[in-house]
């Protein structure tokens, strides 16, 4: 008889271990509290206008292939992608504007707008496909979770390569000279909602994954991935139980026996947790203090103020992908990550998908996707409400000055969703948007691992377990699960 999995969670990480397993000859139900599949890859239309209320920037495209791979499919018969130029454009407060291309010409001449040697950058990005290749090796491809399999897998002779020593501005730091490129690069840590002055220099190896495999686009929007899974499931059987939210995982006798969703008991020889670590602990096993104190060290990664904006008009100065820099980069950091307030200076990303896909907004309209990274929710102190629409005026204010001239009369459509809203829809931890925080003296930017330290046949994918956040680490994430629950199945009597 096959082996009966149930995931709780629709977002990526518990539909790329569902369908893992499902190839595998498991009997997998998928359970999901709200009325669509995608968890934070997420979608609003409205009015004509389409936003990517998650992800919007699509890399690693060869992760994702896998899991149709598998099934003998070929991904761009579900999800046709294709490369973005620029890749970013970053925005100063002294006017300068500088491009990222993979294109080392290209890259060459963007650098010395800003008076950077272009030898800087080169021997940076070798720096950077260095430590990649170091932790794709491990880490990402074999799923590492512990120091036990870190020492076990690298040896003690390879970590000095990981650069341990050095924070990642740090790593940054050595080869870049100008503030522009310094800024730029530090702030590939948003793939992770960190900080670049707290978390460890190996994650310089994040400009790899854009430099050597591209940044890429989904036409319509990248809540299509979503689609295309949709359709592979659908094809290998698996069930998905919407509007399904899952309220208690059982256990008994030192394992979990199933759960509880829409108040029905359904039983589970394993059990697949794509909510958080922490919130699942705490939710949906009832924990206890002691146990929750030992998972302290996996705190949140940041949040942000995600504010969507459908204009009358176009702004041709931007790209699809947008930076707008604070004027202090490092107080930004320290404000967000240490005093954990609102930034009176933040850097801004900005989308602006209609510059690449028409059909994401009206004939001669923009719409943007605004997205400052802010601190997590804290419930000794929390945020109100009021505090949070201040802050986005604050954000709106910065645009308008720095060169998006008269924003607010444009705007026809507006939707905001703060720190709380984000708990409330994804029941992240605190309100997080990427998982766990990387921080070297915090955790080394470990997460947790992948299967419970408590419950054998317990499992977790998604942002807060390694190896971490963004669209590729949770799908290879959830890749990983799938193969340790076939070693730790085949090892039971």
């Amino acid at each position: 008889m096959r082996k009966n999995v149930r995931v709780v969670g629709a977002g990526l990480g518990g539909l790329s271990a569902a369908i893992a397993l499902a190839q595998e000859g498991y009997a997998v139900t998928i359970h999901e509290k709200n009325a669509k599949i995608g968890g934070k890859l997420n979608v609003l239309k409205e009015r004509g206008y389409i936003f990517d209320l998650g992800p919007s920037i699509l890399t690693l495209p060869h992760i994702f292939a896998r899991l149709f791979e598998r099934s003998g499919k070929k991904m761009s018969a579900y999800i046709p992608i294709r490369p973005l130029r620029p890749h970013w454009r970053s925005f100063f407060e002294d006017g300068t504007a500088v491009d990222l291309y993979p294109e080392p010409d290209r890259m060459a001449a963007e650098a010395r707008k800003v008076g950077e040697d272009p030898k800087n950058v080169h021997r940076f990005l070798k720096y950077a496909s260095n430590l990649y290749d170091l932790v794709n090796a491990g880490y990402f491809e074999h799923g590492l979770d512990t120091s036990r399999d870190f020492s076990r897998f690298y040896g003690f002779r390879k970590f000095p390569q990981f650069d341990l020593l050095r924070t990642m501005h740090g790593g940054v730091k050595r080869f870049l000279k100008t503030r522009h490129m310094q800024d730029i690069f530090d702030y590939f840590i948003k793939y992770v909602g960190s900080s670049a002055y707290h978390a460890p220099a190996f994650m310089n190896c994040l400009p790899t994954i854009q430099f050597r495999h591209d940044l890429w686009y989904v036409d319509g929007g990248l809540y299509n991935i979503a689609l295309g899974l949709q359709s592979l499931l659908d094809d290998l059987g698996i069930t998905v139980c919407l509007k399904s939210e899952v309220t208690e995982v059982r256990k008994a006798s030192g394992r979990v026996t199933g759960i509880v969703a829409g108040g029905q008991f359904h039983s589970a020889d394993i059990v697949v947790s794509n909510m958080e670590v922490i919130p699942a602990y705490e939710r949906l096993l009832g924990e206890d203090k002691v146990f929750m104190r030992s998972l302290a060290r996996f705190e949140p990664a940041c949040s942000g103020l995600v504010l969507e904006l459908g204009l009358d008009t176009q702004y041709p100065q931007l790209a699809h992908h947008n930076f707008f820099f604070s004027g202090n980069q490092r107080e930004h950091f320290h404000t967000v990550f240490r005093k954990r307030q609102l930034p009176p200076d933040p850097t801004i990303y900005l989308v602006a998908a209609s510059r690449t896909d028409p059909t994401v907004a009206p004939p001669g309209c923009d719409c943007l996707k605004i997205l400052p990274h802010i601190p997590h929710i804290d419930d000794q102190n929390p945020l109100t409400g009021e505090a949070y629409l201040t802050f986005k005026e604050r954000v709106i204010d910065k645009l308008e000055r720095m060169g998006l001239e008269g924003l607010r009369r444009h705007v026809v459509f507006e939707h905001c969703w703060t720190p709380l809203d984000i708990r409330q829809q994804y029941y992240s931890n605190k309100g997080a948007i990427y998982g766990v925080v990387a921080d070297r003296f915090r955790n080394l930017a470990f997460k947790a691992p992948k299967q419970s330290t408590k419950y054998p046949n317990l499992f977790f994918v998604g942002g807060s377990v390694n190896p971490g956040g963004g669209m590729p680490m949770v799908v290879l994430c959830g890749l990983n699960v799938a193969r340790k629950v076939v070693e730790w199945d085949r090892q039971q009597p």
